[in-house]
């Protein structure tokens, strides 16, 4: 087996545990809200596993470069997201009339572009001390 392949395994298996971890963290939340706490528990343990395996797998492949790098990779993530990926999800939702994967759309793609603007400024500002605070939007996923 080539070297190739193996990196490409490597990225198969980090995108499948990531989407396990997120996966586990809603079941637990299900859980959580029927009162099957002991369930929820559960999930959220294997969620951790799961990132662990993630990160592991992704350190790996080599894919964790300098802070500088890290920042420039999620600068391109979140700008495709928000200028290519998401005007088409959300216009094939308007076309299907599915009113709540639209609002879920519209949500992150106007949060992804502010999510690459703060990496732009972090990586413009990279050497700053001074702490930094951010808030996080629990409903649209605004920082």
């Amino acid at each position: 087996m080539s070297e190739n392949k193996t990196i490409d395994n490597l990225m198969k298996a980090f995108a499948g545990e990531s989407q396990a971890n997120r996966k586990y963290l809603a079941y637990a939340k299900k859980a959580e809200k029927e009162g099957k706490l002991n369930a929820a528990k559960l999930f959220r343990a294997a969620a951790d596993a799961e990132t662990l395996h993630a990160l592991k797998e992704f350190e790996v492949a080599g894919k964790i470069g300098t802070t500088a790098d890290n920042l420039k990779d999620g600068i391109a993530g979140e700008t495709y997201e928000y200028k290519e990926m998401y005007p088409e999800f959300v216009k094939e939702a308007e076309a299907a009339g599915n009113k709540a994967a639209l609002m879920a759309f519209t949500f992150a793609m106007k949060a992804e572009e502010v999510h690459a603007k703060l990496y732009k400024e972090a990586l413009e500002n990279l050497d700053q001390t001074e702490e930094v605070f951010y808030y996080l939007c629990p409903v649209c996923g605004n920082i």
